[in-house]
């Protein structure tokens, strides 16, 4: 995978990281909404 010249640099060289990024951010979505249900029923 080369790069052109000016092309920005990818946030993360592996696949497994960014599967971790997702997961973890799904995972703190359905903790926020789980709490406001909470909060607000």
């Amino acid at each position: 995978m080369d790069q052109e010249p000016g092309e920005k640099v990818p946030l993360f060289k592996k696949w497994s990281r960014w599967y971790v990024l997702v997961a973890g951010f799904l995972l703190l979505n359905i903790l926020l909404f789980y709490f406001l249900t909470k909060h607000f029923s």
